[in-house]
């Protein structure tokens, strides 16, 4: 396999996945993003905690889609994450009316 072929793989890979997360985004409540990955999800915990000096977040989702073109199975029950980096929360807007 050549350069161009694992460029061309990956670029499919990506494209499915964004065309995945285009269907399934309208199923979740909230987007969350971390320094290592993005994630959809119902419900979210958010703690902030300290030890020894260190501020970190910790960070439980519930019925989550995780954007990761390598995983084989992206929908999983629960994730649980630790950083030390900022996390980003956000509400999807849901329209009022859904068009066909």
């Amino acid at each position: 396999m050549n350069t161009q072929d694992l460029e061309n793989y990956e670029s499919d890979l990506e494209l499915q996945l964004f065309r995945e997360y285009r269907d399934v985004v309208s199923l979740f409540t909230y987007v969350v993003e971390t320094e290592r990955r993005f994630y959809l999800a119902n419900q979210v915990d958010l703690q902030v905690r300290s030890a020894g000096g260190e501020v970190f977040y910790e960070l439980t989702l519930a019925d989550v889609w995780v954007w990761d073109i390598y995983r084989s199975s992206r929908f999983v029950r629960s994730v649980r994450v630790v950083t030390f980096k900022d996390v980003n929360i956000e509400e999807i807007a849901k329209p009022d009316i859904s068009l066909p």
